[in-house]
């Protein structure tokens, strides 16, 4: 393989692009990072170059990534282009959800592609990220012209890939953060409820993690919303209702979110087919008036 590779920034997912890539046959030609100790690890695992000065690993590379920090990527580019380090032809990305390929375009002044390829994927440790980059999917955004090298890096790691419109990347990585973020707080959620009825959290939280396997393997099987299963799905309202008095007798401060996920769960019932319209609305009226309990009980509060 002919395409050479360097990486500005070779925290977790530099190093785990890196050390990934150099093992599918891409030549990993430079590494740079403000931390030495940051290089070490990759020019330990694979025998590349560690310079001290980015712009030589940019003058070195076909396919540039800049994988620091999100708040420092646009700050590198520009450095770069300020020291003439890009030229015509030369593909220069990141991998930053939250960021589109916008904050690379001084590099297009002298004729380089920008990219963002960002992995729909969690990393926890280098390890966990040389083990779940390969096979995840990626979206792909900037210049088309680049597009076939993107798609061909993502291909390398048996990945799968779209691609999404430059104004669109904010709103797509909301939707990255609301699954993977937001599902650690949904957990949070359900181990208080348990906690309030005096279970210990760390018996709470393994008593949980099943329960969310399963819903997982349910999504995965037949899909949204067919996996909705509980009272809702079932059009119990009695019980939900049992929740909520119970909820406000014990755990108070935990009705608004519930309510909050009841209001757009039941138009999923809905959806489903095992609940009717007026049921739906019925739900809805019921999370509605909790919520407008919560917010008069903050108010009076303050």
């Amino acid at each position: 393989m002919n395409t050479r590779i360097g990486i500005i920034g070779s925290g977790v997912v530099g190093t785990a692009m890196g050390a990934i890539l150099n093992a599918k046959g891409y030549e990993i030609t430079g590494v740079h990072d403000q931390k030495t100790e940051s290089t070490r690890q990759l020019v330990e695992r694979i025998g590349c170059t560690a310079y001290s000065d980015p712009r030589d690993v940019a003058l070195a590379a076909d396919v540039l990534f800049i994988t620091t920090g999100d708040t420092a990527i646009q700050g590198v580019a520009e450095t770069l282009a300020e020291g003439r380090a890009f030229r015509p032809g030369q593909i220069v990305l990141h991998m930053s959800g939250a960021q589109s390929s916008e904050i690379l375009d001084r590099a297009k002044a002298d004729g380089a592609w920008v990219l963002s390829v960002h992995p729909l994927q969690s990393f926890a440790n280098l390890e966990g990220a040389i083990a779940n980059l390969p096979g995840s999917v990626f979206s792909i955004e900037g210049d088309e012209a680049a597009y076939p090298a993107a798609v061909a890096l993502v291909e390398a790691l048996g990945g799968e890939y779209f691609f999404i419109d430059r104004k669109a990347k904010p709103l797509y990585h909301a939707g990255a953060c609301v699954v993977s973020n937001y599902l650690v707080t949904l957990l949070d959620l359900g181990i208080k409820l348990l906690e309030s009825t005096g279970i210990p959290s760390a018996m709470a939280s393994r008593a949980l993690l099943p329960l969310v396997h399963g819903t997982i393997n349910n999504v995965e099987k037949v899909g949204i919303p067919q996996a909705l299963t509980g009272p809702i799905a079932r059009g119990d309202i009695a019980t939900v209702s049992k929740h909520l008095d119970c909820m406000q007798e014990l755990a108070p401060e935990l009705v608004k979110l519930y309510s909050v996920l009841g209001c757009y769960t039941a138009p999923l019932a809905q959806a489903k087919g095992t609940i009717d319209k007026p049921t739906r609305v019925e739900f809805q009226a019921l999370f509605e008036r909790e919520l407008e309990a919560s917010e008069a009980y903050v108010r009076e509060g303050v």
